[in-house]
């Protein structure tokens, strides 16, 4: 594991997955990430690459071959290069190998770099295709689980979600019976100024999946509705809320370029909904940013 601090932040990331294990607060001397306590959830803020989600049976087509993956793709529980530090930053490589082919019929460079700025977190992926010759298909997404409730005594369905500036969303929901998305149904979520209480039996529907970059600015928030961490995404097609359960101490908040397949869905991978298109030679640039209020 690699450590990386400033006057107001520490974190840890491990080579496995370069997941995001601890941010620690020096302020408040807490850490605000989930421990990754598998009693409820085994991860703390994993990278979903090179698929998001779930895809129909845990398999997919590409140029007639089928390949065998299963949720979130492979780079969570993959060994990662550790590629170089800063002063500010720590950056971690991963790249295709024999494995990875046999689940992803790409040679593909990945590159996740953490940078510390003051309170504020930022992660950066780079996608490259190597290849000469041959475009590639990914999705990519982040997963980071916060802790809620952050104080002793409080309790998580007293705590919020606020999403900035919205007074409503639209999402659709995962089709629990054969794990995918069903996009022909779409619901409102009505908002309190913003704000989302996390109300038990909330998550009983597993996901909340919003589409079409509705969410770019999100907090996890106390019983008082003051932000204490925010997930700032502009740009990113897709976000997910999820919860493990109602007694799980964390909420997920996750921007993704991607997400699951379609219900029914049995096309090849250039037809998946969400997946980008990377043309040879060619590098995907994108970041979010955590921020500790």
């Amino acid at each position: 594991m690699k450590q990386l601090e400033n006057d107001y932040l520490k974190i840890t990331v491990e080579e496995r997955g370069a997941e995001l294990s601890s941010l620690f607060d020096k302020g408040r001397q807490k850490d605000l990430l989930w421990s990754g306590d598998a009693a409820f959830w085994g991860y703390h803020a994993p990278v979903l690459f090179p698929i998001v989600g779930m895809v129909n049976g845990e398999e997919y087509r590409y140029e007639g071959k089928t390949y065998h993956t299963r949720q979130h793709g492979f780079a969570r529980q993959s060994d990662f290069v550790f590629l170089k530090e800063t002063e500010n930053s720590l950056t971690f490589r991963l790249t295709q190998n024999e494995e990875t082919l046999e689940k992803y019929p790409f040679d593909f460079c990945l590159d996740i770099t953490y940078e510390l700025w003051d309170s504020e977190l930022t992660v950066k992926w780079d996608v490259t295709n190597p290849s000469a010759e041959e475009t590639m298909y990914f999705s990519i997404g982040a997963h980071p689980a916060f802790r809620v409730p952050l104080e002793d005594g409080d309790r998580k369905e007293d705590c919020y979600v606020l999403f900035h500036g919205k007074d409503q969303l639209s999402y659709i929901l995962v089709d629990l019976s054969v794990t995918a998305a069903d996009p022909s149904h779409v619901y409102t979520m009505k908002l309190d100024d913003g704000y989302l209480k996390l109300e038990r039996h909330l998550f009983d529907i597993d996901t909340f999946i919003f589409e079409n970059g509705q969410v770019e600015k999100v907090s996890v928030c106390g019983p008082d509705r003051k932000p204490y961490i925010t997930v700032s995404c502009p740009g990113f097609p897709y976000f997910g809320l999820w919860t493990k359960s109602d007694e799980a101490p964390f909420v997920c908040l996750e921007p993704w370029f991607g997400r699951l397949d379609d219900k029914g869905f049995t096309g090849e991978l250039p037809e998946k909904t969400g997946i980008r298109k990377l043309e040879p030679g060619d590098t995907f640039k994108t970041s979010y940013k955590i921020a500790v209020e």
